[in-house]
């Protein structure tokens, strides 16, 4: 199967929140959307962190019971990432290298503009075609 770039097989639908959105409120728009994770967002929709299903396993053994907390306080920071033109192998060597399972595609002026997932790539190779852009599935993030 020949290589091909991370645009062509990257999520464009993303969900993003603010630093200063409540966990609780990106926990909803997890659940509502059936995906992963959110990618946090600055202002000018540039990368500042990710926040995964599994984040809320430490947000939920930290917590004491409905503590106003923001996502700033348990997002992944200098989050690795990818490029529309890296190839899906080194996308994939790269997320295999950190042992995550999202890996969020950017551009230098335009800020976050995807999402690579394990689904994505496991999709690619079990069908060798682009998969659709449905939920994001996985555990773990790049850190």
């Amino acid at each position: 199967m020949e290589d091909i770039f991370v645009g062509r097989i990257m999520s464009t639908s993303l969900h993003t929140v603010r630093q200063d959105t409540l966990v609780e409120t990106a926990g909803q728009v997890m659940r509502e959307n059936d995906i992963g994770s959110v990618i946090v967002v600055d202002s000018d929709n540039h990368l500042a962190g990710i926040l995964t299903t599994t984040d809320f396993v430490d947000i939920v053994a930290q917590s004491q019971p409905k503590a106003e907390t923001t996502v700033e306080r348990y997002m992944t920071e200098n989050v690795v990432t990818a490029a529309a033109q890296d190839s899906v192998r080194d996308a994939a060597a790269t997320m295999l290298e950190h042992g995550c399972h999202h890996l969020p595609v950017v551009d230098e002026d335009e800020g976050v503009i995807g999402i690579v997932t394990t689904t994505d790539l496991a999709s690619y190779l079990s069908r060798g075609r682009t998969p659709h852009a449905g939920p994001t599935i996985g555990t773990a993030e790049c850190r």
